[in-house]
């Protein structure tokens, strides 16, 4: 928004006495040299020693979906990615995870929810600097398994009932499926418990799944030889609990029990950020 515009009569030398005020006022307010750079020290500071926590998001969502946890982290010194997740299948979303993760410099903890626990669980097992795996409210699936079998040995879920097919075109020029939450069901099978102005603009704003991300199969299952820690959403509508659970022990998962929704991100993010936490500190340099 701008504000009226300058008078063309104001005399040159008023406008340089105007800039010269503006310049004052903006030097006594800024900090001195040494001070931003002792504000960055101290920043680095509280970063040195703990490992990046990179955050990968689920289905019909964005990186945003991990905000709530993000500014927590941040808060306690931690560097955080929240990287985004294509969602275009399980083999193109895991090459894409597992290629921002060979930028990372240091050790990584590396967290997924909902889908992207499958996404995290076949990219860490090519990257060699993820040294603990955090599994919120998702699929851990184990090599050679295909997440839609793996989803129905457990019902329960109210999901596939609320989801909406869109063919689309698909990248090699055949058709596709991309799949919604119909936005009339989004809080009732994935967020529950979360405030309604906050599921309207999660539900209008949600990315699609290309229906393949059930139908592939997996590769690689990191958490044979990477620690992995998991928080079981006990009023989970989307991934049901005893999935969870069952996961959670084939992994030897260390394992926390939150009575939450499909999204404990935004109706639990203290006990999300605590157990990301909790990895991060077995990490070392």
């Amino acid at each position: 928004m701008t504000g009226r515009p300058i008078s063309r009569r104001r005399t040159l030398k008023s406008a340089v006495g105007a800039a010269a005020a503006l310049t004052a006022a903006a030097t006594a307010g800024a900090p001195s040299a040494a001070a931003s750079t002792a504000a960055g020290a101290g920043s680095d500071e509280k970063q040195a020693g703990k490992p990046t926590v990179v955050l990968v998001h689920g289905a019909f969502a964005d990186a945003a979906s991990w905000n709530p946890v993000t500014e927590r982290l941040q808060h306690q010194g931690h560097q955080v990615i929240a990287a985004a997740n294509p969602l275009r299948g399980l083999t193109h979303d895991a090459d894409q995870v597992a290629a921002r993760l060979a930028a990372v410099p240091g050790p990584v903890v590396l967290v997924g929810h909902s889908y992207g626990g499958a996404v995290i669980t076949q990219a860490a097992a090519t990257a060699p600097n993820v040294k603990a795996l955090v599994y919120v409210a998702a699929f851990v699936p184990d090599t050679g398994e295909v997440l839609g079998e793996l989803a129905a040995r457990f019902p329960g879920s109210q999901l596939d009932a609320a989801l909406t097919p869109v063919p689309v075109p698909g990248a090699d020029g055949t058709s596709a499926i991309d799949l919604y939450i119909r936005p009339d069901r989004y809080r009732e099978v994935f967020a529950q418990d979360v405030a309604r102005p906050t599921t309207r603009v999660l539900a209008a704003g949600q990315r699609p799944l290309s229906a393949s991300a059930f139908t592939d199969r997996v590769s690689g299952a990191a958490w044979h030889t990477v620690p992995s820690w998991t928080l079981i959403s006990t009023q989970d509508r989307g991934i049901v609990p005893a999935l969870q659970r069952f996961q959670a022990a084939r992994a030897r998962s260390r394992t926390i029990e939150v009575p939450s929704s499909h999204l404990p991100m935004h109706s639990r993010p203290d006990a999300v950020a605590a157990l990301i936490r909790s990895a991060a500190r077995t990490v070392h340099p």
